[in-house]
């Protein structure tokens, strides 16, 4: 039976509206699934591609259980928004629908601190830390050595994050993350400079597997605001010595808090021969490694979670044979082109795109009319387009990044660039 055929008229609920979800929601419409997202706000582009959209929040379980029961869906699964996790499992369970987070597993990603607790254990370390509370007390402010970054525990993509170089500036910071955190806790920590990095692994009835190991670059044009990712470069040129130093004690934990099904992403930065880990994702990342990881290995993470959520199993995949974080060979990036505030006028350098065998992908977020405000700076809100390049070569790689970011142009309405800069294609790849 073809896969589409397979879940003909299944109902699916997915809970989140932003652009990151929509190919989540095109790859099970392509499956015949009748999809069902529900975020707060009626604007968010993921409805416009679903089979029904409501605007029950995506943190009202009651109101998303009492949405599940009212449609009758077959299965309930999360897009691309860590927030929504922890409500995530609870539908399911309320509803006894298929969940690949347990609330063990949620007790630990949902929150960063409590996160960063836990990998310690295990030998995994964080970022170095300053102790602080809203009272910002002159004893714990002392203590401090600038510059660092304030964060609130229970959210990302760059919201409510800010760099401080002083005091005054920190209790900016401190403000930004409380208003961000729906718990009203925040962490300071090193502000980090050093090599950046992604660890995105795949699991399955309780195998897991390191999918893609890569590098990952940021801006350094906005000061004072959280470093938003400029793209990255796969595999890693730190991929052997993450799997001698690191790998084995993630496996440990993972198995130990209970991860069987799902996949999850581990950010870290990489400083003199050690690995800090600073984030976590138990979902599909807006970045969308997946998208390459199914051009190199074949199968489809956003098919397996789909598949399930109807079903309890992520079908046949077997992740010992087709998975290969070395990539079999291939060289992959993605190349995220950023704005600076102002609307834009004109887009050039995408004409022929499609025509590009390189290119597997470019997932385009804004688009002629759309104005990025200043609320985005900072965050992955200012991200116009995130392109995917599969390569036979490191040089073949090298040299398609440096063709597409010389002639991507993007104006404002007074002919001014809105973009910023991009990586460093030569140093990235050690060219």
């Amino acid at each position: 039976m073809s896969k589409e055929k397979e879940f003909e008229g299944k109902k699916l609920l997915i809970l989140g509206g932003n652009p990151e979800t929509v190919p989540l929601i095109e790859i099970a419409n392509s499956m015949g699934i009748k999809t069902i997202v529900s975020s707060g706000r009626h604007t968010d582009p993921a409805k416009t591609v679903a089979w029904k959209a409501y605007d029950v929040d995506g943190m009202d379980v009651a109101g998303l259980i009492a949405l599940a029961h009212e449609e009758q869906v077959d299965g309930v699964l999360v897009g691309v928004a860590d927030i929504l996790v922890p409500s995530y499992c609870k539908v399911c369970d309320a509803l006894n629908l298929p969940c690949y987070a347990t609330q063990q597993i949620v007790d630990v990603f949902a929150f960063k601190d409590v996160f960063k607790a836990t990998c310690e254990r295990y030998g995994i370390h964080g970022i170095p830390e300053f102790y602080l509370d809203s009272e910002m007390k002159k004893s714990d402010l002392s203590k401090i050595i600038y510059p660092v970054m304030v964060k609130p525990v229970d959210n990302g993509g760059g919201v409510g994050m800010t760099v401080a170089y002083n005091e005054e500036e920190l209790r900016k910071g401190v403000n930004a993350a409380l208003a961000s955190s729906n718990t009203k806790r925040f962490i300071v920590e090193k502000y980090m400079q050093c090599d950046d990095m992604g660890m995105y692994y795949t699991f399955k009835d309780g195998y897991c597997s390191a999918s893609c190991i890569y590098d990952r670059y940021t801006t350094d044009e906005q000061p004072g605001f959280s470093r938003v990712c400029l793209g990255g470069t796969y595999p890693s040129k730190h991929l052997s010595e993450y799997f001698s130093r690191m790998h084995n004690n993630a496996i440990r934990m993972f198995k130990d808090i209970g991860i069987k099904n799902g996949v999850l992403m581990l950010s870290a930065f990489y400083e003199n021969g050690e690995f800090y880990v600073y984030d976590t994702g138990f979902r599909l990342q807006g970045e969308a490694p997946h998208i390459l990881m199914k051009a190199i290995h074949g199968f489809d993470q956003r098919e397996m979670l789909i598949r399930f959520a109807l079903t309890g199993s992520e079908g046949n995949v077997n992740l010992e044979v087709e998975d290969d974080a070395r990539l079999r060979g291939k060289w992959a990036a993605t190349l995220w082109f950023l704005l600076r505030k102002g609307k834009i006028a004109k887009i050039e350098g995408f004409e022929n795109i499609k025509d590009d065998s390189r290119v597997i992908a470019n997932i385009q977020r804004l688009n002629v009319g759309d104005e990025v405000i200043e609320d985005w700076i900072g965050n992955e809100k200012q991200v116009l387009t995130r392109m995917y390049l599969v390569c036979n070569s490191k040089q073949e790689l090298n040299n398609t990044l440096k063709e597409y970011v010389n002639k991507v142009k993007v104006y404002d309405i007074n002919n001014c660039n809105l973009l910023l800069k991009g990586f460093n294609v030569d140093k990235a790849l050690e060219i």
